[in-house]
């Protein structure tokens, strides 16, 4: 379910959705999708392969290294970028990206945060519910015109 908002702020959202989901490998997938359909129909072309990517690192993560059922995709345009949350109800494990060294050349997982932390603008993660948390989100930014 997609929710339109529109404000005058320039902070305020341009626009803003957000998705529910399945913690599914199939999830992936699906957020690459509406979130390049999304930067299409907004003309925000140019940051479509690269939000693609790191979308789909973000979310698999949450597949890869939690047991929650579902999770929450927010996707926001603001003047000049998009800024995407991913939100999962696990309160356990700090994202934070593996040291280079620490993933074998040849595993096929264990980079996707340094990915993440190499290529946006911006990212970080968020601890919601107080004391003690009740689950986190991880969220970037791409600027139109970034990196």
């Amino acid at each position: 379910m997609a929710a339109l908002t529109r404000a005058a702020s320039p902070e305020a959202p341009l626009r803003s959705y957000a998705m529910r989901a399945p913690n599914i490998p199939e999830t992936a997938k699906v957020a690459r999708d509406m979130l390049g359909g999304l930067l299409a129909a907004t003309g925000h072309i140019a940051l479509v392969d690269m939000a693609r990517l790191l979308v789909s690192e973000v979310v698999s993560n949450v597949h890869l290294h939690t047991k929650v059922t579902q999770l929450t995709l927010e996707a926001t345009l603001l003047a000049g970028r998009l800024r995407v949350s991913v939100r999962d109800d696990d309160p356990c494990g700090m994202p934070w990206p593996q040291r280079a060294m620490a993933a074998p050349e040849a595993a096929e997982h264990g980079r996707g945060l340094m990915l993440v932390q190499a290529c946006a603008d911006a990212w970080g993660t968020v601890w919601h519910g107080g004391r003690p948390p009740t689950g986190k989100s991880v969220w970037f930014e791409l600027r139109v015109g970034g990196r």
